[in-house]
């Protein structure tokens, strides 16, 4: 099993303090090397060696703005974070470690801030085995700056990658959009549960890298490009479907009403047939498509 490595703090110094220090240190090596060449050559052998470390101590300053840290090692061996913003000393043998230090724009220095990761679109399946794009955004942060370090070989690839996995999880659990078989629970209409279920998973996978998912949420969700014609057919037909349902039943109101009507005010004496006549054509005109030419009959009905 890896090793876990424990976050500790480095031991720092108060920079202007050291700088005082090391400006003094340096002044004095330049005066007794120039005193000694001039009255004592002997003098001068005390200058250099003072003179050399004021020279070392300049590299162990460190300056830290909010929300941001250093991780650094002595020798190899794991030395100490900083994490607080201000100007320090620390022991100037340290090298500061930052394995994304190779990406664009990424120094040495660890970014503490909450940092937006928008991944590539990815074709995976959903529940029902239908081909779908779907991609998410990702806010997180670094919570622990050793294991993001050292229990990892490059913290933002390793999210990435993590990212890929969790979004293929959760993407197979449930369908894109409400099935047939009666599911509440969909990629499109269940957005903040499925964002939720996201942001537990990918935490689970980035934990070991002292990483923390502050909000994960699906950015871009289609159907892919070879099914989506066919889909987006199915999505019509299922919405003429539902609305001829819907003008069905008013319609059928609408005529119930218009015979009750003319029964309760002796209106008109209508057989069985005439209903029947009058039922049609009042279905006709109230669930066709186009508007009906009236017909004007000037005779009897009979």
């Amino acid at each position: 099993m890896q090793n876990q490595v424990n976050e500790k703090s480095a031991r720092e110094v108060n920079g202007w303090l050291m700088l005082l220090v090391t400006v003094l240190a340096f002044a004095l090596g330049i005066f007794l090397i120039v005193f000694g060449t001039v009255n004592e050559e002997w003098i001068s052998f005390i200058g250099i060696p003072i003179l050399f470390v004021s020279i070392i101590f300049m590299a162990g300053f460190k300056t830290l703005q909010p929300n941001e840290g250093y991780v650094l090692t002595l020798f190899g061996k794991y030395y100490g974070s900083m994490k607080r913003d201000g100007f320090f000393w620390v022991n100037p043998f340290c090298s500061a470690v930052n394995p994304a230090r190779n990406v664009i724009g990424v120094s040495k220095k660890l970014s503490l801030k909450a940092m937006t990761l928008n991944n590539d679109k990815q074709k995976v399946n959903d529940e029902e085995g239908n081909p779908i794009e779907i991609s998410v955004v990702v806010i997180w942060r670094i919570t622990n700056t050793a294991r993001a370090v050292f229990n990892v070989d490059n913290y933002m690839a390793y999210i990435s990658t993590q990212c890929d996995a969790a979004i293929r999880q959760v993407a197979r659990q449930y369908p894109y959009d409400v099935s047939s078989n009666g599911d509440e629970k969909s990629l499109r209409g269940s957005a903040q549960e499925v964002a939720d279920i996201l942001k537990q998973e990918l935490q689970m996978r980035v934990e070991m890298a002292g990483i923390e998912i502050i909000e994960a949420r699906i950015s871009h969700l289609a159907y892919a490009p070879e099914i989506a014609a066919a889909m987006l057919q199915r999505q019509q037909a299922s919405a003429i479907i539902a609305a001829r349902q819907k003008i069905v039943d008013g319609a059928v109101s609408m005529v119930k009403m218009a015979l009750d009507r003319l029964s309760e005010d002796n209106i008109v004496e209508l057989d069985d047939e005439r209903k029947a006549q009058m039922v049609s054509n009042l279905l006709v005109v109230l669930c066709g498509n186009k508007d009906a030419q009236p017909i004007v009959n000037s005779g009897t009905i009979y």
